[in-house]
């Protein structure tokens, strides 16, 4: 079995160190930090779209490139001191140790391998970041190029939001939402063939589809 797994809100809890830099890239560029629940708005789709939405929030039109540079300064610097694995998630990778894994995160590929490191995740067979191919979810091209990674074999992806929803309908992927991560939009408005709130049912859904 090939299990793709999103990072952010699925297998780590990265919003506090995320927060912490879209603040300091604010308070750097003279304007007051954003709180908490608006930066968890701005989730999902990678870095240079979430500095966007912080540029919009806070009515700034300057230059993108020099605000994208400051907040990956800070995130560089400091991507892993607040962040954790969601309750579960090492027990649950341990337990599938006997099948292909792999990450397909938004987030550049530097960063996602730094937060896997430092929090011990793994080991994945396949790290595809925001910036390892020409695309970014929500299109199916990281996912699809995931899968041609891990091998022949079915596949199962495994997310939280609504970009890695229509990631996998788009892939025609089946799809395991992780309910306690960043969507806004309610489980049962979501299309998934799974769902789960706890990573100790993660290895039984896997089970039930290799039998």
């Amino acid at each position: 079995m090939n299990i793709i797994f999103d990072l952010d809100g699925t297998l780590v809890d990265s919003l506090p160190d995320i927060h912490a830099a879209a603040g300091a890239m604010l308070v750097e560029r003279g304007y007051a930090p954003l709180d908490l629940a608006t930066i968890r708005g701005f989730i999902g789709n990678g870095v240079e779209a979430l500095v966007v939405r912080v540029m919009e929030a806070v009515g700034t039109a300057d230059n993108k490139a020099v605000w994208v540079e400051c907040f990956g300064r800070h995130y560089g610097a400091d991507s892993a001191t607040l962040t954790r694995a969601f309750d579960g998630v090492p027990e649950a990778l341990a337990a599938l140790s006997g099948h292909r894994l792999a990450v397909c995160t938004n987030k550049p590929e530097v960063l996602a391998l730094a937060v896997l490191k430092a929090l011990d995740l793994g080991p994945f067979d396949v790290v595809l970041g925001g910036d390892s191919l020409p695309f970014r979810k929500p299109h199916p091209e990281p996912l699809l190029e995931a899968a041609r990674r891990l091998g022949e074999g079915p596949v199962l992806y495994v997310g939280d939001s609504e970009v890695d929803e229509a990631t996998a309908k788009t892939a025609g992927i089946d799809f395991a939402l992780f309910t306690g991560g960043y969507r806004h939009t309610e489980p049962e408005a979501m299309i998934h063939r799974f769902r789960f709130d706890d990573y100790a049912e993660l290895p039984q859904i896997v089970a039930r589809l290799v039998r």
